[in-house]
């Protein structure tokens, strides 16, 4: 990887000031926006510092990195888990730390239980930790949201009124920082960040968007064009960490500053200068977007103390960090791996079954990343390779390590396309799951066709197979089995509709909570019920290789498919029991009557006899075939033996192969979910 993408705006003075900071260095929350640049810019300095997060490598942000940076610099850290915080402290022993880690920043992080225990008692957590260790400087990534409604120009002195629950635990900490500080004596400062941006922000936040859809020529969706903020380029943004641990951390333990540069940018100033950047034609639409629901409309800084107490004054003009913030966008573009950023906040994970399909798989992420990228929303891919003998899991390693929206499953052994399926949507975020077979003959251009059955409020859109390019005696097993599956089946079951679908999360949810172990996916998402229909398509051909269904394996998902959900055989069974015992009965009276009153009334015939006996003897023996089939699946059940066994998780260059590892990996991904 390219190391100037790692590059800092920083003078040669700052770079002094951030080599003369005590260490090692620790900058905890390093996988966020702010901490990854913060990291990014002291590794490349020395060596003796480290990034810490809950789960370090599990940020987009990380997946490249500067040469400087070897494994030794990360550690995994809960700021919620004493245990864990005093467990990095002992062994690397810190004397500047840098406090980023939060929660509650974004409106899809509504946890408010959460928002408190990361923002306030993971700082008080990290605070008594360093009573004991002690500490050269400790520096507390605060909030301009701690002022609440009071947010235009306030000074570090002005009253704080919260209108959030975030507001409320960002500005708690702060009081914690002010007490610990004046009383205690600990080296800390907290400072209040405005609008930060730059290279790595958040991928759906305002600048992002507006650069990545302005080097295309267009606006993204905007609110009221009056509105403002102040922007403060990430650069002097993490300048102002370094000085702070310098200065006020010594000089007045415990203070607030105010980190913005006192400039109030309207939106609608925004969009002229990206008019002026990106050479945009058209005109921007406000009011096309809503406001979120704690926007107020003047937020800006009041900086002078920052200035006087640590001789710290943002230095870029919005112009000259919308410029920086472009080159670096133009030069990342390979590493970010899209076109265009999602308009829509939705997101859809991908989940794509592979057994000998190596060859597809580029082509099937090519296509889908098409589709996304036209869909404008935010989706991962998630392909799982179900111990394939060929090279699936090589292609899908190279996949992952080239695009951050890819994550990679490696399973024990080779346990079926419908425990695939399951594997890669307990590790999915999306809002819906779209589930494809790997040899392409699902094709992702039909995508957005389920997308716009969703939009319209269907929780299942699945895939109709009008047609498939298969041999005409494979076009008749199918049409006759989906038939006679749904005529047998006591619930509603479509016809011709295979695993190719997409599927709400709240379906998910429901689906994943059923405890069967054989599972028949398209069955059960037609038994949760919910709103569903149907999209036609042609089904093709394999592009590559051969089918690996053979008709007695087709046989197979057949019986699988009507054993799961019907009980009707059993009844036909029984049904054709009560009409033979009613037809020897009636036989029995006809010959005992004619034994008393009829003459040579006895049957005849060696043949006769043979016939019957064959023919019961074989009924008999397919009933209790079928009640073999109906007591399997009880035994399978019984055994409650996983559903899959996953041998290796892969996400960027990281590999999860043991059980500690994936563990954590999975950790990280329920984070992300609540």
């Amino acid at each position: 990887m390219n190391d100037s993408l790692f590059s800092d705006i920083w003078t040669d003075e700052q770079r002094k000031e951030a080599m003369s900071l005590k260490g090692p260095i620790l900058v905890i929350g390093a996988s966020g926006f702010i901490g990854a640049k913060l990291f990014f810019s002291l590794i490349k300095l020395r060596n003796d510092v480290y990034a810490a997060s809950r789960s370090i490598k599990a940020s987009w942000r990380l997946l490249k990195l500067p040469s400087q940076a070897m494994p030794q610099n990360f550690v995994n850290l809960d700021v919620t888990d004493p245990k864990s915080i005093n467990e990095v402290f002992q062994r690397i022993k810190p004397r500047t730390i840098f406090n980023l880690s939060a929660y509650g920043a974004y409106e899809r992080q509504n946890d408010a239980g959460h928002i408190h225990e990361v923002n306030y008692t993971g700082t008080l957590n990290l605070i008594k930790a360093l009573q004991d260790l002690g500490c050269d400087a400790f520096v507390q990534a605060g909030s301009s949201s701690e002022y609440g409604l009071n947010c235009s120009g306030p000074s570090e002195t002005d009253p704080l009124n919260p209108n959030s629950d975030y507001s409320v635990s960002k500005g708690a900490a702060s009081l914690l920082i002010s007490y610990y500080g004046k009383a205690k004596g600990l080296p800390c400062a907290n400072l209040r960040l405005y609008s930060i941006y730059g290279p790595y922000e958040e991928r759906d936040r305002l600048i992002p968007r507006l650069v990545n859809l302005g080097l295309s020529g267009q606006f993204p969706p905007l609110v009221d064009p009056n509105t403002s903020r102040d922007f403060v380029y990430i650069d002097d943004c993490t300048n102002a960490f370094v000085k702070a641990a310098l200065t006020v951390c010594i000089s007045e333990p415990g203070l607030s500053l105010n980190i913005g540069t006192g400039v109030k940018t309207t939106l609608s100033q925004v969009a002229q200068t990206a008019k002026e950047v990106f050479k945009i034609k058209s005109e921007p639409q406000f009011g096309s977007m809503q406001n979120r629901k704690w926007d107020l409309s003047n937020w800006f800084a009041n900086p002078k103390a920052a200035n006087e107490k640590m001789k710290w004054k943002a230095s870029t003009s919005f112009l000259r960090g919308l410029t920086l913030t472009k080159e670096w966008e133009t030069l990342a573009s390979q590493f970010l791996n899209y076109s265009s950023m999602p308009v829509s906040t939705k997101k859809i994970s991908a989940i794509i079954a592979c057994y000998r399909d190596h060859q597809a798989i580029p082509i099937m992420h090519k296509r889908l990343s098409e589709v996304f990228t036209q869909l404008q929303v935010d989706y991962e891919i998630i392909f799982i390779n179900d111990r394939s003998p060929t090279s699936d899991e090589d292609e899908i390693r190279k996949l992952c390590m080239t695009d951050h929206h890819t994550i990679g499953i490696t399973h024990a052994r080779n346990f079926g396309s419908q425990s695939a399926f399951l594997s890669g949507i307990d590790i999915a975020t999306g809002d819906a799951v779209v589930l494809l077979d790997g040899d392409l003959q699902d094709p992702p251009e039909l995508i957005p066709s389920f997308y716009q059955k969703w939009t319209e409020g269907y929780d299942v859109v699945y895939g109709i197979r009008v047609k498939r390019e298969a041999a005409l005696y494979m076009q008749i097993f199918y049409k006759v089995f989906y038939r006679i599956f749904k005529n047998l089946s006591e619930i509603e079951i479509p016809v011709d509709a295979g695993d190719f679908s997409l599927i709400d999360q709240r379906v998910v949810s429901q689906l994943t909570r059923l405890p069967e172990k054989d599972v028949f996916l398209r069955g059960l998402r037609a038994w949760v019920g919910f709103k569903q229909t149907g999209v036609p398509y042609v089904r093709p051909e394999r592009m590559f290789g051969r089918t690996t269904n053979s008709f007695f394996k087709n046989i197979w998902w057949a019986k699988k498919a009507i054993f799961s959900f019907s009980l009707k055989p059993l009844s036909y069974i029984q049904t054709f029991g009560a009409v033979l015992f009613g037809m020897s009965a009636i036989l029995a009276l006809i010959y005992v009557f004619n034994y008393f009153f009829g003459a040579n009334a006895a049957p005849r015939g060696f043949t006769t006899i043979i016939v019957l006996l064959l023919g019961l003897g074989g009924a008999q023996l397919l009933s209790i075939s079928v009640l073999g089939d109906y007591l399997g699946k009880v035994l399978e059940e019984v055994k409650n033996r996983p559903r899959y066994i996953r041998a290796k998780i892969f996400k960027g260059n990281d590999v999860y192969d043991t059980s500690e590892k994936m563990n954590d990996f999975l950790r990280s991904i329920k984070e992300f979910r609540t």
